[in-house]
C-alpha cells in the first residue's frame, strides 16, 4: 500500500510539472515589455553599440550617445567600445565599419566632438538663362491705283525684340571647422627610445601626432617580419592616448614598420636586452614617435 502511494505521488508530481511547463512555454510564455538593454546578450549588446556609434557619426550628439551607452550597464563604456572595435578588426571587419566605434570612444575620452562633419557647399552661382524672343510683324497696305497719278503705296516692314534682363547670383559657402588632418601629409619618425620595464617586456609602442602635437587616431600601421605580418590602428586604447598603438615583439626578430597613412617606412626595429641588478634578463621595449 505504501509503495503504491509513493508511485501515485511521484506520478502526480510529474503530471503537474509537465502541465506547468506546457502552460509557461506554450499557453502563457514570458513576454518582455520595455526591457532594459542591460539584460541583453553580449552579441546583442555589440549590435546595440554599432547602432549607437552609427547614429553618433550622423548627428554628432555626444550627450545622447553617452546616455544610450549607459543603458547597457557597462562598467567602462569606453573600454567596451575599444574592446569591441579590436574584436571586429581581429575578425576581419573593415576599418570603415569599425571607425564609428573608435571615433565614439575617442570623443567620449576627450569630452567633445573631435571631427566635425563638413557640410556640402552650395552651388557657386545661379544663372538665369537668357530668353530671346523676336516678334516680326508685317503691315502691308494694298496697292491703290489712282487714275490721275498711277502710283502705289510702298510696303512697310518692322521688327520688335523685347528686352529680357540677365542676372546672376553668387552664394559663397560658409567655412566649416574641421579637425581632420591633411591626407597628403606624411608621418616622419621624430623619436626612438628604448626602455626597460618588467611590466612591459618586448613592447613596441607607437605614438602619432599632427603638426600641432595633437594625437591622431585611425592611423593604419603594418608591421612585417620574416615569419609574418600584422596590421593595426591607433585610437583603440584611448586610455593611453588617441594616437597610441602597440605591438608585442619576439626575441631575435627584426621588424619593419610601414605607415599606410602617409607612406612612411621604418626598418630594423628589434627588442633590446635589459638586465636587472640581480642579473635577471628580459626583453626591453621601444617607443617610436611620429609627427606630421
Amino acid at each position: 500500500m505504501t509503495r503504491n502511494s509513493t508511485l501515485h505521488i511521484i506520478f502526480a508530481l510529474l503530471i503537474g510539472l509537465g502541465l506547468g511547463l506546457a502552460y509557461s512555454w506554450f499557453l502563457s510564455p514570458v513576454t518582455y515589455v520595455d526591457a532594459n538593454p542591460s539584460i541583453l546578450r553580449a552579441d546583442f549588446k555589440d549590435g546595440y553599440r554599432v547602432v549607437i556609434a552609427a547614429s553618433y557619426q550622423s548627428i554628432q550628439d555626444l550627450a545622447r550617445a553617452r546616455a544610450r551607452l549607459s543603458l547597457l550597464g557597462d562598467a567602462d563604456p569606453i573600454g567596451a567600445l575599444s574592446a569591441q572595435a579590436q574584436r571586429m578588426l581581429a575578425s576581419g571587419e573593415s576599418f570603415e565599419k569599425v571607425r564609428p566605434l573608435a571615433q565614439l570612444a575617442t570623443d567620449l575620452q576627450l569630452g567633445y566632438v573631435s571631427n566635425l562633419n563638413t557640410p556640402t557647399p552650395l552651388p557657386t552661382s545661379l544663372n538665369t538663362p537668357q530668353v530671346e524672343s523676336t516678334v516680326e510683324g508685317t503691315a502691308t497696305s494694298p496697292n491703290v491705283t489712282e487714275e490721275a497719278q498711277g502710283t502705289s503705296i510702298p510696303t512697310l516692314f518692322f521688327e520688335q525684340t523685347p528686352f529680357v534682363p540677365t542676372f546672376s547670383e553668387t552664394i559663397t559657402p560658409r567655412p566649416a571647422a574641421t579637425f581632420t588632418p591633411a591626407l597628403g601629409s606624411p608621418f616622419a619618425l621624430v623619436g626612438q627610445e628604448s626602455f626597460c620595464e618588467p611590466s612591459k617586456p618586448a613592447l613596441m609602442q607607437l605614438m602619432f601626432m599632427d603638426s600641432r602635437r595633437n594625437q591622431v587616431a585611425g592611423v593604419e600601421i603594418i608591421v612585417t617580419w620574416n615569419q609574418g605580418e600584422d596590421k593595426f590602428f591607433t585610437g583603440f586604447k584611448p586610455e593611453l592616448g588617441n594616437g597610441y598603438a602597440d605591438f608585442i615583439m619576439q626575441a631575435d626578430t627584426i621588424y619593419n614598420i610601414r605607415i599606410v597613412t602617409g607612406g612612411s617606412f621604418v626598418p630594423n626595429i628589434s627588442a633590446t636586452i635589459c638586465t636587472e641588478p640581480n642579473g635577471f634578463q628580459y626583453l626591453g621595449g621601444v617607443l617610436l614617435t611620429f609627427q606630421r
